[in-house]
C-alpha cells in the first residue's frame, strides 16, 4: 500500500493478519504512534514504514520479530533506539534514519552479525560511537551530535559516514585529530616494564601531549575565527550569490545558519537525493536549498548527478527553467540553492484536492504553454541540444503565480552529433518513451514523449496510465465513445467559455501527438511551442462531442523526417 495518499493511523487490527510477511505502508500520510500490535505478527520479515508522519517511540514489541528489513526513516520518531533492537539478529536492513531519535547507539549493535546497511543519520544522536565488530557494508552516522573519536574498525568508511558531528575526531580527511599521540599509543601497546618510573612517566607524558594538542587546537580555532572575521564580506548584508562560486566557506557558514545547520523545521520535501530546505538568507532573499545525502545513495551516480546539475543550469537561462543561485561543494555537506518555488511541484499540487482547485483551466493550459517553450529552448535554442530525460510532474514546479518552471537536471544529457547517444534507462515510471526502453539510444523525442504524458496528467488531475494502456491496445473499441469531457479533472467545473473549451481540446490533440508511437511522427517542441503562440482550436464543438479516438487521430502537425 505504498505511495498512496493514506491518512490518520495504523489501525491496531492490523494484529490479525497473522500469516503477513511484507509490510510496507512508506510514502503516505499516516500519523501517530506505531502501534505495538505489530509485535503479534510473528510471521513479519520486512516492516516499510518509511516517508509518513508517524511520531512517538519505536516499540519494543517490534524487537521481537524475526525481521530482515527495518525501515522507520524520514518520521518524527522520538526517544531513544531500544537496546532490544539486538534481537534482530537476522537483520540485513535497519534505516531509522531522518527521525528525532536521541540518546546514545547502543552497543549491542555489535551482536548483528548479519546486518549490511546501518542507517541512523539525520537525528539527535549522542555519545560516543560503540565498537562494531562486524563488517557492516553501509553504514551512515552523519548529521547527529556524536563525539569522541572514530573507533578504529570504522575508518575504512568515507568522510561523509560521520558528517555533521562536530565533536568526533578522529584520522580521517576533514575531522581533527583525537588529542593523543601515536608515540603514547605506541608506548601503550608496547611491552611495559614494570618500574616506578614508567608508572609516573606514562601518565606525565599523556597530559602533557594531551594538553600540548589541546592548547594548539585551541590556537587554530582561534586563528581560524579571527581569520574569518577580518574578511570583509558582502554576504553578511549584501547579495549572497555575487561571489558564491569565489568563497564557499563564507557562502556555507550563511547557509548552515539559515538553515540551523540543516535543521528538519526548515526541511519542505525529500526524496531519494536528499533533502529540499526552505533558508531565509542575510540579504532576505528566499530561497530552496536542495542537499545531496550520498551516502543514501549509495552509489557514485548520484554525486555525478548532483555536478551534472550544476553544470548544466549555471549555462542555461530561460524564463521557465529554474534558476539555480548557486552551489556549494563543502567536504562536510553538498547543496544546490534554488529562487524559492512557493507552491511546490506540480505533483503535489494535483495530488492535493484543495492544491488542485487552485489550479483552474487558465493556469493549467498556462503551464503547459510554459514546459512547451522551455523545452523547446533546451532542444533548439542550445548548442549542442540537451535532452531532460525526466520530465515529470515532479520535476516542475510552480511560483507563487503558478507558473511552471522544469526543475532537476540530474539526467540531463547533451546530444552528441557524432555519438550514436546510447544511453542507460533513466526516468521516472510511466513517462519514458517506449522506444527508449529497447533501443537505448536517447533523442528529443523521447522528451516529446514524456510532455505528452505530462499534458495529460495535468488535464486529467491523474497520471494517464490507465488511458494510455487502453488507447495503445491492439483493440481501442472500449474508448471509441469515450468524450474529453468524461476524462477531464473532475474537481473542476467543466469550462464555461467556448475559448476555454477550445484551448483544452487543442492541448489534449497536442497530448496525443507527442505520444504516437513511432518518434518521426511525433512534432518537435519547437514546432509546438510556435503552436502554443497562436492556439487555434482544431475542432469546433463542445467537449461532450469531441471523442478520444477522433483527437487521437487528428491531423494537426504533418510530421516527418525534416521535424526531427
Amino acid at each position: 500500500m505504498a505511495s498512496n495518499l493514506l491518512e490518520g493511523p495504523i489501525p491496531q487490527e492490523i494484529e490479525s493478519l497473522m500469516s503477513l510477511r511484507d509490510f510496507d505502508l512508506s510514502h503516505n500520510k499516516l500519523s501517530g504512534p506505531i502501534p505495538t500490535q505489530i509485535g503479534n505478527l510473528s510471521d513479519l520479515i520486512s516492516l516499510i514504514l518509511a516517508n509518513n508522519n508517524l511520531s512517538g517511540r519505536i516499540p519494543l514489541q517490534i524487537c521481537d520479530l524475526s525481521l530482515g528489513n527495518l525501515d522507520l526513516s524520514h518520521n518524527f520518531i522520538t526517544g531513544d533506539i531500544p537496546s532490544e533492537l539486538l534481537n534482530l539478529s537476522y537483520s540485513i536492513k535497519i534505516d531509522l534514519s531522518h527521525n528525532l531519535l536521541q540518546g546514545a547507539i547502543p552497543s549491542q549493535f555489535g551482536s548483528l552479525t548479519h546486518l549490511s546497511i546501518l542507517d541512523l543519520s539525520w537525528n539527535n544522536l549522542t555519545g560516543m560511537i560503540p565498537e562494531f565488530p562486524f563488517s557492516v557494508e553501509n553504514l551512515n552516522l552523519s548529521i547527529n551530535s556524536l563525539r569522541g573519536p572514530i573507533p578504529d574498525g570504522l575508518l575504512h568508511f568515507a568522510p561523509e559516514t560521520f558528517a555533521g558531528n562536530k565533536d568526533l575526531c578522529g584520522s580521517i580527511q576533514g575531522f581533527l585529530p583525537c588529542p593523543s599521540s601515536p608515540t603514547v599509543n605506541q608506548e601503550r601497546n608496547s611491552k611495559v616494564r614494570h618500574d616506578l618510573h614508567v608508572i609516573i612517566m606514562v601518565p606525565s607524558l599523556l597530559f602533557f601531549v594531551s594538553t600540548s594538542a589541546l592548547v594548539i587546537f585551541i590556537l587554530f580555532r582561534q586563528y581560524r575565527a579571527q581569520a574569518l572575521k577580518s574578511d570583509p564580506s558582502p554576504t553578511k548584508n549584501g547579495d549572497l550569490f555575487s561571489i558564491w562560486n569565489f568563497d564557499g566557506k563564507i557562502a556555507f557558514e550563511d547557509i548552515i545558519k539559515a538553515t540551523g545547520d540543516f535543521d528538519m523545521k526548515y526541511c519542505i520535501g525529500t526524496g531519494g537525493y536528499g533533502s529540499v530546505y526552505r533558508a531565509v538568507l542575510p540579504s532576505g532573499k528566499i530561497v530552496a536549498l536542495k542537499k545531496l545525502h550520498r551516502l543514501e545513495a549509495e552509489q557514485p551516480t548520484y554525486d555525478t548527478s548532483f555536478r551534472n546539475e550544476i553544470q548544466f543550469l549555471t549555462e542555461i537561462r530561460h524564463k521557465n527553467i529554474v534558476k539555480l543561485h548557486g552551489f556549494c561543494l563543502h567536504n562536510r555537506c553538498m547543496f544546490l540553492i534554488y529562487e524559492y518555488m512557493e507552491n511546490g511541484s506540480l505533483f503535489y499540487a494535483l495530488s492535493i484536492d484543495e492544491e488542485s482547485m487552485e489550479l483552474d483551466w487558465t493556469k493549467r493550459v498556462n503551464i503547459v504553454k510554459g514546459v512547451a517553450h522551455a523545452l523547446s529552448y533546451m532542444h533548439h535554442d542550445c548548442n549542442p541540444p540537451i535532452v531532460h530525460r525526466d520530465i515529470s510532474s515532479s520535476n516542475v514546479l510552480l511560483n507563487w503565480k503558478w507558473e511552471a518552471f522544469i526543475s532537476d537536471f540530474g539526467t540531463a544529457r547533451l546530444l552528441d552529433p557524432d555519438s550514436s547517444n546510447r544511453t542507460v534507462i533513466v526516468g521516472t515510471y510511466g513517462y519514458i518513451a517506449p522506444e527508449h526502453s529497447y533501443s537505448l539510444v536517447v533523442t528529443e523525442k523521447c522528451d516529446v514523449y514524456s510532455f505528452g504524458v505530462l499534458t495529460l496528467e495535468i488535464l486529467m488531475g491523474k497520471h494517464p496510465g490507465e488511458l494510455l494502456s487502453t488507447l495503445s491496445s491492439s483493440s481501442p473499441s472500449s474508448v471509441q465513445n469515450v468524450m474529453l469531457n468524461e476524462i477531464l479533472d473532475p474537481r473542476l467545473s467543466p469550462p464555461r467559455s467556448r475559448k476555454m473549451a477550445g484551448d483544452i481540446a487543442f492541448v489534449a490533440v497536442i497530448a496525443f501527438t507527442c505520444l504516437r508511437a513511432k518518434p518521426k511522427a511525433r512534432p518537435t517542441m519547437k514546432l509546438v511551442s510556435q503552436e502554443f503562440l497562436h492556439i487555434k482550436s482544431p475542432i469546433s464543438m463542445p467537449l461532450h462531442e469531441m471523442s478520444l479516438i477522433e483527437l487521437k487521430n487528428h491531423k494537426m502537425f504533418m510530421c516527418d523526417e525534416s521535424h526531427r
